[in-house]
């Protein structure tokens, strides 16, 4: 396995992009320069999950009843894409999500 700028296995510091959803993804970001799998994972996790964290507590405060529910299935969705996405890091693979995977790579070739 290769090792990151931050003295980290790859897969373990793409893992841990996830950890935290959208704020381990900053802190990965802002720290790892160089390892191009771990920059991606970070980038996309901040892609994923800062979207749904927003929607999910709009809903919440906006729509009284319907807004719990609705923001319920998306913290369902959030759990599952979160196990997901930590898991296909951890192995080593570059599971890029339908949309935001492409928008995590753009952000990064910038």
């Amino acid at each position: 396995m290769t090792k990151t700028s931050i003295g980290l296995e790859e897969n373990i510091a793409g893992a841990l992009c996830y950890v935290l959803t959208w704020v381990t993804g900053i802190i990965f970001i802002i720290v790892e320069k160089e390892n191009e799998f771990v920059r991606f994972h970070a980038m996309q996790s901040i892609v994923t999950f800062l979207p749904l964290t927003i929607i999910g507590w709009a809903l919440t405060m906006m729509i009284p009843f319907g807004g719990l529910v609705i923001s319920g299935l998306i913290s369902i969705l959030t759990v599952i894409l979160w196990l997901v996405l930590m898991l296909k890091a951890f192995q080593g693979e570059k599971f890029k999500l339908p949309v935001v995977g492409d928008i995590a790579e753009k952000q990064l070739n910038k």
